[in-house]
């Protein structure tokens, strides 16, 4: 995919997936304007969970690129939790970093997009389908980027703004199989491509939403999962 002239603000960069979606974008050729939440650099600072940072943030990426083609909302945080446990302050702190930083974005970012259309993706997962023990927050959370993002679809179409979501399963990283050798041994035995997603899966599937190819796509969710999904349950 050649995105060559196209601007991109990744939010949740200097994650593992984050930095994978943002690398795909600039291998691609785009003009790429990384967000993170504590990180340095070139990265732009900024806490998603405050509303009018997320405007700020959009405002910045216009400030530095010029303009934005296309938005990836990866920002989000995924603690393991048991409900019964569970506070209001634990269940906003999952909601606001993961939906309310992609709805505020979004929309500020839509308003810049007004004139010449663009692309905005949510990373959600395909828990947000599928539920997991101790992630209630974390499930809910995606669940509602995945309606969010087929809302945006219908209002923003006017626009020529598309509005998608991608939602990967077990993406592998340094010491998942340390940590947990027997969830990711079964994940491997149950997805017919035999192993763990990658950071730059994901980003291909970014990268192809955001691109021409996918012109006519809007308000749908992608899963990139390696088929487990297709798996019968029971």
């Amino acid at each position: 995919m050649d995105l060559t002239g196209t601007s991109v603000l990744v939010t949740g960069a200097s994650g593992g997936i984050g930095a994978g979606i943002a690398r795909r974008f600039a291998e691609a050729g785009a003009a790429v304007v990384r967000h993170a939440f504590t990180a340095a650099g070139d990265f732009v600072r900024a806490d998603l969970t405050d509303e009018s940072a997320c405007h700020d943030l959009v405002a910045e990426a216009v400030r530095r690129v010029g303009g934005l083609d296309a938005v990836v909302n990866c920002a989000g945080v995924q603690p393991d939790q048991d409900l019964d446990g569970m506070t209001v302050a634990d269940w906003r702190a999952v909601v606001d970093t993961n939906v309310l930083s992609a709805f505020a974005v979004t929309q500020a970012a839509a308003r810049v997009m007004r004139e010449t259309g663009g692309s905005i993706t949510h990373i959600a997962s395909i828990q947000g389908t599928q539920a997991a023990e101790g992630h209630a927050h974390y499930c809910a959370s995606k669940a509602a980027l995945i309606m969010h993002a087929r809302s945006a679809a219908l209002e923003y179409g006017r626009f020529g703004i598309r509005v998608n979501t991608v939602s990967p399963g077990l993406v592998d990283r340094p010491g998942l199989a340390e940590a947990w050798p027997d969830g990711v041994e079964r994940w491997r035995a149950a997805a017919p491509l035999g192993r763990l997603g990658t950071p730059e899966d994901v980003g291909d599937a970014c990268v192809f939403l955001a691109s021409r190819s996918a012109r006519w796509i809007t308000g749908h969710d992608l899963v990139v999962d390696g088929g487990v999904s297709a798996r019968p349950t029971w």
